[in-house]
């Protein structure tokens, strides 16, 4: 029995998916999320410290749900219906005649309401619990709690808004002050999700775990990047989607024809160079037919698709652009290149298993010998 206890007791920031370590999917996941760019100096602090991350978040969205509860929390409109005895709205004709409510008296109106029950306010006070559930300090989880209480006492219901994301709102200048509250609230969901996950699993099970992580990984390198690297020498976009040079097509293939995307492009502005990074999750080789181990095949026509069909003779760094397939390591670490019709394509892999240090100089490291390598 008390080793069952003691096993009960131990701490996320020790637990692991696979070989990965809870708090550096922890990093990941602040790599790429919105809070990462609202952190300032403080993030060298935090990403050399991962396993504080859920204290920090805690404290973070602590207080800017203290500072929004002083100036007044965000209101918003509600579509209401209700029976009442004066025309608020439009009237429910339907309801109003069905019910033979005019004789009582009462009309039957649907109404826009101002409250302070809004999804934005609800997800907050979600994430407050969420929070005060992880292992973080006994004084935070029980801030966490008594903010939880305060909210509901203005009238913020605890029911989590469903289908509801920080990335899908819009700020306006009456409620940017919320953007890095509800990225706070973002990231202590995304922190909820390791701990989530029962047991083991590798990298070659094809489960909706390895399908998160993916993303997960994807995201956090753009962010990652985004971040770190400085802006007026760089420019990092995720997620673009490529146009194809079509010079004839027939009537209906617009509808069948698939578009390119690729995860990260990254802009060297001097000297002009592009790199297009394309995230893996999964082993960067695969048993051959003929040899032991060999890159995977599938993966090198996809980024030399990438590379060639983006050629431009009006964009100088589209004819020499460098091409990067990044995996997590999974037996030994490899950054090797080739270079194909004049393009470089580097074969990469970053440890996720090692400190947070190591992942970080070494995405800055493969990023710079992309770039130098490049003849």
């Amino acid at each position: 029995m008390s080793a069952v206890i003691e096993a009960k007791s131990q701490t996320t920031s020790s637990r692991r998916l696979g070989k990965i370590p809870v708090r550096n999917l922890w990093l990941l996941m602040l790599y790429a999320s919105d809070l990462y760019r609202h952190l300032g100096t403080n993030k060298v602090d935090v990403e050399d410290n991962p396993e504080d991350i859920a204290d920090l978040v805690a404290e973070i969205l602590c207080h800017q749900v203290e500072e929004r509860m002083m100036r007044n929390l965000s209101y918003g409109y509600e579509s209401k219906v209700a029976v009442i005895n004066r025309v608020r709205g439009r009237i429910d004709t339907l309801t109003t005649e069905r019910q033979r409510l005019l004789e009582k008296g009462k009309v039957c109106c649907r109404f826009d309401e101002l409250t302070v029950d809004t999804p934005r306010n609800r997800y907050v006070r979600s994430a407050l619990e969420r929070l005060s559930k992880l292992n973080i300090k006994p004084t935070l989880a029980h801030k966490c709690r008594a903010l939880m209480l305060s909210l509901e006492r203005l009238g913020v219901s605890k029911a989590k808004p469903i289908n509801y994301s920080g990335k899908s709102e819009r700020f306006g200048r009456h409620d940017i002050s919320d953007q890095k509250m509800v990225a706070a609230a973002d990231l202590a969901f995304s922190l909820a999700i390791p701990t989530e996950f029962d047991g083991q699993f590798h990298l070659t099970a094809p489960d909706t775990r390895k399908e998160w992580l993916r993303k997960l990984f994807e995201k956090a390198v753009a962010g990652f990047y985004a971040v770190a690297l400085d802006k007026r020498e760089w420019r990092v976009l995720a997620g673009k989607q490529f146009d194809w040079q079509i010079s004839d097509k027939s009537s209906g293939i617009d509808e069948i024809l698939p578009s390119m995307k690729t995860d990260i492009i990254i802009d060297n502005r001097s000297p002009d160079k592009r790199l297009v990074i394309d995230t893996k999750f999964n082993s960067v080789t695969t048993k051959g037919w003929h040899r032991e181990q060999t890159l995977r095949s599938g993966y090198i026509y996809q980024m030399y698709t990438y590379l060639r069909s983006q050629e431009d003779t009006s964009d100088p760094k589209s004819l020499e652009s460098i091409g990067m397939l990044l995996h997590p390591t999974v037996d030994k670490e490899v950054a090797e290149m080739v270079t194909i019709q004049g393009h470089p394509i580097w074969f990469c892999t970053v440890n996720l298993g090692e400190s947070a240090i190591s992942i970080r100089e070494r995405l800055l490291a493969l990023l710079q010998k992309s770039f130098q390598e490049k003849k």
